[in-house]
């Protein structure tokens, strides 16, 4: 509004001068002349108190940014959680295999009242035992369970005439293992095989997100580069107008020129200093998108002016289709993902298939028996193995219908047709980016050349309308149309190198060589 309001007063000073009496024309002239030479002034003292401003800037390269963001993003701090949280699921899952160990002790005292038999009478009697049992059992990964047991147990009986004592101790191992339900694969392989997929998945998802955050910080700094640019451009654009307005005032002066072709000039001065601010907003906002990236503590870089070091080159490239695709196939995080979803799934329907089967098992048990006295006495038994004892067997169990199982395996089955569809679909979706991206390269260079081109001819052709303005072939409205043109034609190709730039970078990534390409070390820990 403000800008608005300075170019409808320019414009009405000019419409005023021109009403007055031409018998006063020369005071009124200068009278009115003189409030635009304010109003412009006012502008440029304005702008100077704004360009001269000291700032905390802090020049930065590309690899600097890179760098600062490997360190210091939140999101990627956050992501490089993940590969911890499922190395960690999938060391748990190896918890069945951890043997346990059981130890218990226990007393038991017993009374019996007298018996009368006749004229006889049995005195009551007392019973005291002391037992102890341990035992060591778990699982293997061949689905074998095993228990390693061992108890004693010492009673002692008193019926008030006699005391007699009884000891008896036993130590053995039990095995049973399963021969077709759960044989090559159980509930616990299967999770660990599963949690050994997702382990990698997790890994390549922290290298897609790196990839996708190091492409977007790579085409935040093209556009801060080419934002600041901007800045120029308007800047040369506002010098031009300058320098128009100056010539106008001294031609306005000797009575060369019509004080209309000097508020034409001053309008769009007015239009110019307008453009600046809003250039410079733009690259304000661009700042902070590239300070999203490169900290975690934004307080300390707020006040921050960051430069960047780097140019804006449009650098040919020879692209190789074929070449790409491999690339691409071979290195595409979410490509790798793709088919690890399809091996989880394979996984899955492994143990589905395993899971018809019915459930035949073996078992066996195997130990010795010691008996005596006291405690030492039975151990002593068991130490000389005289007393062995053993079992052996089978058990089978058959589902009559088995409907749960078979229909999961069946729809397991369809999941993994459609997961290995998804990967078709994925590897489509690559080549087809890839192309789309090789195309739109050429485009842009071509694009590049282009607008470089039409910048030297609008340089060239406001070269020419200066002179004819000089001569009196031309006018200042002439001009300015023209100086708008080139203005707009060093916008169109510092836009278009910008985007060359940021298509590039989309390529590589595409490719999945974006870390490759930036000498970037990928490595989970």
């Amino acid at each position: 509004m403000k800008w608005t309001g300075i170019l409808l007063v320019v414009i009405l000073c000019g419409f005023v001068a021109r009403a007055q009496d031409t018998n006063t024309s020369t005071t009124t002239a200068t009278n009115q002349a003189s409030a635009p030479d304010q109003i412009y002034a006012a502008l440029t003292n304005s702008l100077a108190i704004e360009t001269n401003v000291t700032e905390n800037t802090r020049e930065l390269s590309l690899q600097d940014c890179i760098q600062l963001t490997l360190q210091h993003n939140i999101e990627l701090q956050i992501d490089r959680y993940n590969p911890q949280i499922a190395l960690l699921n999938l060391k748990g899952a190896y918890a069945p295999y951890d043997p346990t160990a059981a130890f218990s002790g226990q007393h038991n005292h017993s009374e019996s009242g007298p018996v009368f038999l006749g004229t006889n009478i049995i005195g009551g009697t007392t019973s005291d035992q002391d037992s102890f049992n341990t035992s060591l059992g778990g699982l293997t990964p061949l689905g074998t369970t095993y228990r390693f047991s061992g108890s004693t147990a010492d009673t002692v009986q008193n019926n008030g005439l006699t005391r007699k004592g009884n000891a008896g101790a036993q130590a053995g191992v039990s095995v049973t293992q399963p021969l077709l339900k759960n044989f090559w694969i159980d509930g616990t392989r299967l999770v660990i095989r599963v949690d050994k997929n997702r382990l990698k998945y997790s890994q390549l998802q922290l290298k897609l997100q790196l990839m996708q955050t190091i492409t977007a910080l790579e085409q935040s700094y093209y556009d801060l580069i080419y934002f600041r640019e901007n800045v120029v451009v308007q800047q040369k654009a506002a010098e031009q107008t300058d320098q128009l307005v100056s010539e106008n005032k001294k031609k306005l002066e000797v009575g060369a020129m019509a004080e209309l072709e000097l508020a034409a000039a001053e309008a769009q001065a007015a239009q110019n200093r307008a453009a600046i601010i809003a250039a410079r907003s733009l690259l304000g906002t661009q700042e902070r998108v590239l300070k999203l990236y490169i900290t975690d503590q934004f307080t300390q870089w707020a006040d921050v002016s960051v430069v960047p070091t780097g140019e804006l080159l449009a650098v040919k490239h020879d692209f190789n289709r074929q070449e790409s695709w491999r690339k691409a196939l071979a290195q595409r995080p979410e490509y790798q993902q793709a088919k690890l979803d399809a091996e989880r799934q394979g996984i899955q329907l492994k143990f589905d298939f395993n899971q018809l089967f019915p459930e035949l098992d073996v078992f066996g048990t195997y130990g010795y028996n010691g008996s005596g006295n006291v405690f030492s006495g039975a151990l002593y038994d068991v130490q000389q193995q005289n007393l062995p004892f053993y079992s052996f067997g089978g058990q089978i169990s058959l589902p009559l219908a088995n409907i749960g199982p078979r229909n999961t395996y069946k729809s397991d089955k369809v999941a993994m047709q459609q997961l290995v569809l998804g990967v078709k679909k994925q590897e489509r979706d690559i080549l087809i980016g890839i192309d789309n991206d090789i195309g739109t390269l050429q485009a842009d260079y071509d694009s590049v050349q282009a607008t470089h081109a039409q910048r030297l001819y609008e340089e060239q052709a406001l070269d020419a309308e200066h002179k004819k303005l000089e001569n009196g072939k031309s006018t200042t409205y002439q001009v300015v149309l023209i100086q708008r043109d080139l203005t707009a034609a060093r916008g169109a190709e510092i836009q278009a190198l910008d985007t060359y730039n940021r298509h590039l970078a989309q390529l590589s990534l595409d490719e999945g060589t974006t870390l490759e390409r930036l000498n970037i070390d990928f490595e989970v820990k």
